[in-house]
């Protein structure tokens, strides 16, 4: 996966497991990632989750005929972190033809929740 020029290599998130069942990812907290009053951006913690719900689909799907894109996400923003680094662990919760539902939470080092969200993807049929 080429990450250059994009928002994963902006933000520093690195995919650190890939399955059809299961994403995870970690992003720093840093000045890429922290909003004006030093903690993590609530933006960035939905960036990583759709990141990690969009790769889990795309890792279901017919590569060469199928493409996945975010439909709908959301996300609660348990609590703060100001520096270190935030794992993303994504699995599926519905795997259909034309949309997939992905829940994502967000932990710290300790593996306390950062931020829960739920990623609804389309499944697009590629004209080739």
């Amino acid at each position: 996966m080429d990450l250059k020029d994009t928002l994963m290599e902006a933000l520093g998130i690195e995919i650190t497991h890939l399955s059809k069942e299961k994403v995870i990812a970690t992003m720093p907290v840093d000045g890429r990632t922290r909003q004006p009053f030093g903690l993590l951006h609530g933006g960035a913690s939905v960036a990583l989750a759709e990141t990690v719900a969009s790769i889990g689909a795309y890792e279901c799907v017919d590569q060469e005929h199928e493409a996945c894109v975010g439909l709908e996400i959301n996300a609660n923003h348990i609590r703060s972190k100001r520096d270190g680094v935030v794992t993303a662990t994504a699995i599926p919760l519905h795997k259909g033809k034309t949309t997939m539902v992905w829940e994502v939470k967000i932990t710290d080092e300790q593996e306390e929740l950062i931020c829960i969200s739920r990623c609804t993807m389309a499944v697009l049929k590629l004209n080739k």
